[in-house]
């Protein structure tokens, strides 16, 4: 697979590659980063483009699982922090309904969040990374405590902020969902998947977006293909656990060592911070795919889409709110909810400015920083972003790989060829009625 991936970011491989969907012409490049991508990793993987609230890119390949099975129109996958967006946009649509405000303590729909010395944590401070709050190694005893939803909202109030609000900016890895997802809990009285369902996925005809699966759509989910070379590997072998026991309790001296060596190339890491906001004991073995996990609600990790429904979704947000007569949010909030936070004094555990809004986070391609997108992407390499510049929408979902905690390459090259064929479409203000005859197996799309 070394081999394939090589050859593949060389350029050399083939036009061929099985892909199925459709595409409108002036987005050919979407589907050749997709092809891409499929010879360079194994696994499936789906991406879906809307620009000007039209879907120009539909187009999915590869394998669902280790048995070969294809990836097919309805094929889901685990999508990881991918979920953040989805969630983060719940948030703003209850905002615009009046029913939250940003800038209010947590604590007046939530009472018990208060103790501990949070009673001045706002909604802004959580959707900001800024609450102190991401430390959820200290908080849990184990990772499997993330499948019951009352353990770990117990467990949040019980926490103690490691910084008072707004002095750092610290990735909410995994705990970022259950302290939005309690809020809106609270707030409406109605359990957060079905909120998903009731205020994004009904409205706006989704196909596939799930944060807490019904056991009948399971049947649908791709299955979780892990590089055996990748970081679960180090997590499973040696990373996490050292003689026995694991990294964290042996953090001082192996962290030390490891940043006096990333300090040689001009990299400042927290480890310390960076292991307790992304690994609770026993990650390694916790199965992000299981069925368990997928009928679980773990809003910052594992919902369960298809691109289509998360290119849909941000497609509403790129283009004011508002996708085929359906509001989902008005001008107004939504501006205020993709307005870049003030950056904190300091930042743990994601070392870098990612231009933080209410809940997204800023765009990178391989064309480019567009300045005013945003969106969510996520460990695996999946990821959705919206763009109002150009009322550009992008989702890709995968099931395999392993990246960063805010996906790799292959969002990038994705996003990439999205954004440079937006460009030259405004360039041209050509539409074509014809797909180009180079791309075979996907079918035309378009006006």
């Amino acid at each position: 697979m070394a081999g394939s991936r090589l050859l593949a970011a060389l350029g050399l491989v083939s036009s061929t590659v099985p892909v199925d969907g459709t595409v409108h012409p002036d987005f050919v490049s979407v589907v050749d980063a997709l092809r891409w991508q499929l010879a360079a990793y194994p696994g499936g993987a789906a991406v879906c483009v809307y620009h000007r609230g039209e879907c120009v890119a539909d187009v999915w390949g590869g394998d669902r699982d280790e048995a070969g099975r294809p990836w097919v129109r309805d094929t889901m996958a685990p999508s990881f922090s991918t979920t953040k967006g989805v969630a983060s946009t719940l948030v703003h649509v209850l905002a615009d309904r009046g029913l939250l405000d940003y800038d209010t303590p947590v604590a007046a729909d939530w009472p018990e969040f208060a103790y501990g010395g949070k009673h001045t944590i706002t909604v802004r401070h959580v959707l900001a990374h800024q609450s102190g709050l991401y430390h959820i190694r200290q908080m849990v005893d184990r990772a499997e405590r993330m499948l019951d939803w009352d353990h770990m909202i117990h467990a949040i109030e019980r926490a103690t902020p490691l910084h008072p609000p707004g002095m750092r900016t610290g990735y909410h890895g995994l705990t970022y969902g259950f302290l939005v997802g309690e809020l809106v809990q609270r707030v409406t009285g109605k359990r957060f998947s079905q909120l998903v369902h009731d205020l994004i996925a009904e409205p706006l005809g989704l196909d596939g977006m799930y944060v807490g699966a019904p056991q009948a759509e399971l049947g649908r989910a791709a299955k979780l293909i892990w590089s055996r070379r990748g970081l679960y590997r180090l997590l499973e072998t040696g990373l996490v656990r050292i003689g026995g026991r694991e990294l964290g309790e042996l953090v001082d001296g192996p962290a030390r060592l490891v940043q006096q060596a990333l300090d040689l190339v001009g990299v400042r890491l927290d480890l310390p911070s960076i292991l307790d906001a992304l690994a609770p004991r026993g990650i390694a073995a916790f199965d992000f795919g299981a069925e368990a996990t997928l009928q679980a609600a773990i809003p910052a990790a594992n919902g369960l889409f298809t691109a289509r429904a998360l290119a849909r979704m941000y497609a509403a947000l790129a283009c004011g709110g508002t996708l085929d007569g359906v509001r989902l949010l008005s001008p107004e909030t939504l501006a205020r909810a993709t307005q870049v936070q003030a950056p904190a004094p300091a930042r743990v555990v994601i070392p870098f400015d990612m231009r933080w809004r209410l809940g997204y986070h800023g765009v990178f391609t391989t064309q480019g920083v567009p300045r005013r997108a945003f969106g969510h992407f996520g460990f695996g390499g999946s990821g959705g972003w919206a763009d109002p510049r150009r009322e550009l929408a992008v989702a890709l979902i995968v099931n395999s790989g392993m990246g960063t905690p805010f996906g790799d390459l292959r969002i990038a090259r994705i996003g990439g060829a999205a954004l440079a064929s937006a460009n030259r479409r405004h360039a041209t203000a050509t539409t074509s009625p014809q797909l180009a005859a180079e791309v075979p197996g996907v079918a035309a799309a378009g006006k």
